[in-house]
């Protein structure tokens, strides 16, 4: 069954900005998902911190445990496995990882909100070229709100005097291989809390999205394409006229392909002090508004990492 999105150049924007935010936007609005290609990440630079993190991954776990904090619900440092489980479910997701926040002085006022990252002191440049791919996620994050924003016919820089700060997290995740009787998934089917979702090295079997008819659609790509979804910040924002879709990550049918799987998504967050509060824009008689109440993007945040249980 062929998928419900399409792959979309970059090189559209150069030329058309307004024809680029139309089809992006036609996508989320369909599926939740849009690929892009020719995006602005450097292929090498992912390559070099995909190796920092297979590295790290295969430390002894007493030199992992070292970089987790279990008051930070998975904000910053090392998270292992079995701990973040999916809202609503029972089974924890059978996954480690590590996140990466923005770095804020410490008299910035929303370090409140953002704890102080971590570094790896084992591993050569780990702080330098993790930092640079971070930084690169956050450029392209932004370059894609612009063209949301375009799609909404709101203006052209509303998410970056929203975003410009946001409490967005580079999440570098090792799915280890899989025992047979083993409870629960690599990832259980979820939503993701905030604006937008970049993914690189979800072209490894696995990514699943669920389809407007029920039906799990598994999502191949070439490492190439840069994969985008909705996620449920900018679904509350835009009365649904974007989707947050439901996806997975699970072993592969053919099991002999249930070895360690790694990918890198970004999630691109909001401003803490951001208050969310629905588009009139996006509210109808055939689409009422669905949300009556305003929230603080930090308030909603919290609320989310207690339902996954990262807190």
């Amino acid at each position: 069954m062929p998928l419900p999105f399409s792959v979309l150049s970059l090189d559209i924007w150069k030329e058309d900005p307004k024809e680029f935010s139309i089809q992006m936007g036609k996508n989320f609005a369909n599926s939740g998902f849009c690929g892009i290609s020719e995006h602005s990440i450097n292929e090498g630079l992912i390559k070099e911190v995909l190796q920092i993190f297979r590295q790290f991954f295969k430390l002894p776990e007493e030199e992992k445990m070292q970089y987790f904090e279990s008051n930070l619900g998975g904000a910053r440092g090392y998270t292992p496995i079995k701990i973040e489980t999916p809202k609503g479910g029972y089974d924890a997701d059978i996954k480690e990882f590590w996140q990466t926040g923005r770095n804020l002085s410490q008299q910035h006022e929303f370090r409140k909100w953002m704890p102080t990252n971590k570094w790896v002191s084992e591993i050569p440049r780990f702080k330098e070229k993790v930092s640079e791919l971070f930084e690169q996620f956050d450029i392209l994050g932004k370059h894609l709100l612009r063209s949301v924003a375009t799609y909404l016919q709101i203006e052209e820089n509303y998410f970056e005097e929203v975003a410009n700060e946001g409490n967005s997290v580079m999440r570098s995740i090792h799915y280890p291989q899989v025992r047979s009787n083993e409870k629960g998934e690599r990832s259980g089917a979820h939503e993701d809390i905030n604006l937008i979702t970049l993914l690189i090295g979800g072209h490894q079997p696995g990514l699943e999205i669920l389809s407007s008819d029920n039906k799990w659609l598994p999502v191949n790509f070439d490492s190439k394409v840069l994969i985008c979804n909705i996620g449920d910040m900018l679904q509350r924002f835009t009365n649904h006229k974007l989707v947050s879709t439901t996806h997975r990550v699970v072993v592969p049918r053919d099991y002999s392909e249930n070895k360690s799987r790694y990918s890198i998504p970004f999630f691109v967050h909001p401003n803490p002090n951001w208050i969310i509060e629905t588009l009139d824009s996006c509210c109808s008689e055939d689409n009422p508004k669905r949300y009556q109440k305003a929230i603080l993007a930090e308030e909603y945040l919290q609320e989310r990492l207690k339902e996954i249980k990262l807190i």
